[in-house]
């Protein structure tokens, strides 16, 4: 039997690797908590329902990637795909509406679509995002919007475009819709077959085809601005008045749509220029999604929400000095004294330093070629001796140097050694 392999498109992420990801994620929530965000947590599987009535039965994700099994009852479960329709079932389960008129969450976690894999796109990916739930905006649109730009400054990215649009209310959307149909139908023969079937189906998505001639095609459409009741138009004119006054950059784009059926009037997305993304250099999308809660059973609740894909995220990011993953590496003479390498080990740790040792009974040559591996600044040295007189020896990895030092001493002499490197 040969060796296992992970699914296509599902990628290990090894213990040199995650450092970034650890650090991504830190910042993200850092950032999120100065807006007053307060973290979700909901399951990868969610009943195969909560997506078709969410995301739309025409859409691309519903119709080919999700990932939807049958339990061994009579359930249909399914993947998460996103993590927008979780929250707003969490929302509505727990009865938050209840407790507060605005909620604020975040998240981060796993998510899985069965499409083909390609650089910055996997099937399980990894997505941070955030919702917000009983605010109509359009300021707090606009803040959001702020508050992604603040986070990729935070982790390095500034080299983006933000782009805004708007789809409009419950009267401004039927009407593009008719307008977009009468222009696309005389020219259905010359698009894709998804394309052809969208017009019948789901009209908005052909604006957001792959296909070249297609997005020629969707470059002459209507714009759905034209379209905008006043009261569409006021939001909108206030969501980029409110960015102006920020200093947030963006570009209207007006073809700009998303490829899941529950967004309403506010749309945008963020795209790199950097980390060799190509054709995928999307890595935030989000918008309102006024009318998602009132169909999943709630009551009617104006909502907006994002999410940016972590892995395309860090194909942006620089990559960072490595840092070692431990201060001090303990190093027993014989294997009589690793029974005190074990406890000094331990001591250090309860005093918060990053501590490692060979536990194995290996040679000293074998444990230093270790130590010195590890990255570790510090090395201790304990064999029979040092036992006995309850000392140990503190060798300095890089400026090659070694003192005694007292076991009682041990704790506070390291600390303060470390101190130092660190305010080099």
């Amino acid at each position: 039997m040969g060796t296992l392999q992970a699914v296509k498109g599902m990628n290990d992420v090894l213990g040199e690797e995650t450092p970034r990801w650890q650090r991504l994620e830190a910042r993200f929530r850092e950032r999120t908590a100065l807006y007053g965000y307060e973290e979700v947590r909901t399951p990868i599987v969610e009943p195969t329902a909560l997506f078709l009535r969410s995301i739309g039965e025409t859409t691309d994700i519903v119709e080919k990637e999700m990932y939807t099994f049958a339990d061994k009852g009579d359930a249909t479960l399914t993947l998460r795909p996103e993590g927008t329709a979780s929250a707003v079932r969490a929302y509505l389960e727990h009865t938050v509406y209840a407790k507060q008129p605005v909620t604020k969450w975040t998240y981060t976690g796993a998510m899985f679509r069965r499409e083909r894999p390609a650089k910055g796109r996997y099937r399980q990916f990894h997505q941070a995002g955030a919702e917000v739930y009983g605010d109509p905006g359009p300021y707090v649109d606009a803040e959001m919007i702020d508050m992604i730009v603040a986070f990729l400054a935070d982790i390095g990215i500034r080299d983006i475009e933000v782009l805004v649009n708007s789809l409009g209310g419950p009267e401004t959307r039927p009407a593009y819709t008719t307008a977009l149909v009468a222009y696309l139908s005389p020219l259905r023969a010359s698009l894709c077959g998804d394309c052809q079937r969208r017009i019948d189906t789901n009209p908005l998505r052909v604006l957001d085809c792959k296909v070249e001639h297609d997005r020629a095609v969707a470059a002459q459409a209507p714009s759905v601005v034209e379209f905008l009741t006043p009261a569409d138009k006021e939001h909108f004119d206030n969501l980029q008045r409110t960015l102006d006054a920020l200093g947030t950059p963006y570009r209207v784009e007006p073809r700009l749509v998303r490829g899941l059926d529950y967004y309403t009037r506010t749309l945008f997305e963020v795209k790199g220029r950097g980390g060799g993304l190509g054709a995928q250099d999307t890595v935030c999308g989000g918008g309102r999604y006024d009318g998602l809660v009132e169909q999943l059973g709630g009551q009617s609740t104006p909502a907006i929400g994002f999410a940016m894909g972590i892995e395309r995220l860090l194909m942006m990011m620089e990559q960072p000095v490595a840092q070692p993953n431990i201060d001090v590496f303990i190093i027993a003479a014989s294997p009589a004294e690793l029974v005190e390498a074990t406890k000094i080990a331990r001591d250090l740790r309860q005093g918060g330093v990053r501590t490692d040792a060979d536990l194995r009974g290996q040679s000293m040559k074998s444990q230093m070629r270790r130590a010195d591996k590890s990255g570790a600044r510090l090395a201790l040295v304990v064999g029979s001796d040092e036992v006995t007189r309850s000392v140990v020896q503190l060798k300095d990895l890089i400026e090659k140097t070694q003192t005694e030092v007292p076991r009682a001493d041990l704790l506070p002499r390291v600390r303060a050694t470390l101190a130092l490197v660190e305010a080099k």
